[in-house]
């Protein structure tokens, strides 16, 4: 596995679909308050708006924990704690220099390297395509984390898709809705980022959840999503621009079998797929198709 990547749960083989995950939100779930207070957050941020003045702010959910029920357990298999974060606490916690301090902090303080930090949950789309290949974006310079690198489309689940405002309270965040806030965030990132038609696109599974560790070991849920185009009728769509479209600067394609710490088996529509996830977000570039650099 690579080692910027920890693997926090993995899902049953074939993923979990939507009414098989539950949600729970409470404020016991938030980050803990830096040792100091936030003023260094705040310097983070105006330090970062200064160089990107298109960022801006928003709440997210945060990931506290995951727990998946025994196998064969009447109900919901996957109960995920989620606590509430923003964009700005992200980037002054996560992504400061003194993360590692943080971390080594809250293991000291808490008995948990994560709980000062805000550690927003992610989501990315292993999108296959009709023809056998895996979709990856390459990262403009106009984003805030990993520009220039390789990625899977992704992005966050979005607290004000239910509760409009800055500022929204557990309470009013009903975990059915959060759950499905979720899987829906990651197919309308597709929409957003590759640029395709909603219709096109499967139900997601979720294959597990993975922490970056580039990212002081903030979470994503990873999910599988199987398209009904072509690699190259996705390519013209991509091509022709989409909302996201300032997001990346180019499209790759990756056949599934060249992915092998993504393991994606029988993808037919005729039959449900086979889907086991060992890594996140990994690209080998090896006889990879590239369009729009």
């Amino acid at each position: 596995m690579d080692p910027e990547v920890s693997l926090l749960l993995q899902c049953p083989p074939g993923g979990l679909p939507e009414e098989q995950v539950r949600a729970e939100l409470s404020p016991a779930y938030d980050h803990r308050p830096l040792p100091g207070g936030d003023k260094a957050i705040t310097a983070i941020w105006e330090s970062r708006l200064r160089a990107q003045p298109w960022l801006f702010d928003a709440p997210k959910f945060r990931l506290h924990s995951a727990t998946l029920v025994p196998t064969g357990s009447p109900g919901p298999q996957l109960l995920l704690h989620l606590g509430l974060t923003s964009y700005r606490d992200f980037l002054g916690t996560n992504w400061a220099s003194s993360a590692a301090w943080l971390r080594q902090q809250g293991a000291t303080d808490w008995g948990d390297k994560q709980a000062y930090l805000a550690d927003p949950l992610g989501v990315g789309a292993a999108l296959a395509t009709a023809d056998g290949f895996l979709v990856f974006l390459r990262r403009s310079g106009q984003v805030a984390e990993a520009p220039g690198l390789v990625d899977v489309p992704g992005g966050h689940p979005e607290p004000k898709a239910l509760c409009p405002g800055d500022s929204p309270l557990h309470k009013d965040l009903p975990g059915e809705l959060v759950v499905h806030e979720l899987f829906s965030s990651v197919l309308q990132e597709i929409c957003d980022e590759v640029n395709l038609p909603l219709l096109t696109l499967s139900r997601p599974l979720l294959l597990g959840i993975a922490r970056n560790e580039t990212s002081a070991g903030r979470a994503s849920a990873e999910f599988y999503v199987q398209c009904s185009l072509s690699s190259e009728q996705v390519r013209k769509h991509y091509m022709s621009g989409g909302p996201e479209a300032h997001e990346s600067t180019g499209i790759i394609f990756v056949e599934t079998q060249r992915a092998p710490r993504l393991r994606i088996c029988g993808h037919s529509s005729r039959k449900k797929p086979e889907v086991r996830m060992s890594g996140s977000h990994c690209l080998p570039t090896e006889g990879a198709e590239v369009a729009g650099d």
